[in-house]
């Protein structure tokens, strides 16, 4: 019976783990070192509980849900929030994008909060809905619009006229 359940849980790891990782970076804006070791929490976490999970209707979601609140967790536990990089990290998505849009966007949600950049890609990029980011999120649907509004609007102040040059293309 254990047996099943690994090999059950590798198939859902493997088709997974590509769009946890996307996901994953969005969140860190772009730090593919602490993507990947929420993608790896997440998933450790993910099997501990597979047995339950089986049941939960929607398991990708709850991985995703997971996701967020590993990344909050860290986030909270992190005593500063300097990133020493060496180089500027090459993004998730590889070469198929415009790497100057990336980059502005990737600098433009890192100067959000991270519940706002939470909220900003559980909305935007998971195309989830209020309720569905605000029970991720633990938070009222309410309190999810109002973050969607403030991080949206602090977006448009970060790219100021370059997002017009970058929806133009």
């Amino acid at each position: 019976m254990k047996v099943a359940r690994t090999d059950e849980f590798r198939v859902f790891a493997a088709g997974r783990a590509g769009h946890l990782f996307r996901s994953a970076c969005l969140l860190t804006s772009g730090d593919v070192h602490l993507a990947e070791d929420l993608v790896q929490e997440t998933l450790s976490r993910m099997y501990v509980t597979w047995g339950r999970a089986r049941r939960i209707d929607n398991p990708a979601a709850y991985a995703q849900t997971v996701l967020v609140r590993t990344f909050l967790t860290h986030r909270r536990r992190r005593s500063t929030s300097e990133r020493p990089l060496a180089d500027v990290p090459e993004g998730a998505s590889g070469d198929r994008d415009d790497p100057a849009l990336r980059l502005t966007l990737l600098r433009a949600l890192s100067q959000l909060a991270p519940k706002d950049r939470a909220v900003v890609v559980l909305r935007y990029w998971e195309d989830r809905s209020i309720e569905e980011t605000a029970a991720a999120l633990q938070a009222s649907p309410a309190a999810v619009r109002t973050r969607c509004v403030r991080a949206l609007g602090r977006l448009r102040e970060h790219l100021g006229g370059s997002i017009a040059e970058f929806a133009a293309r």
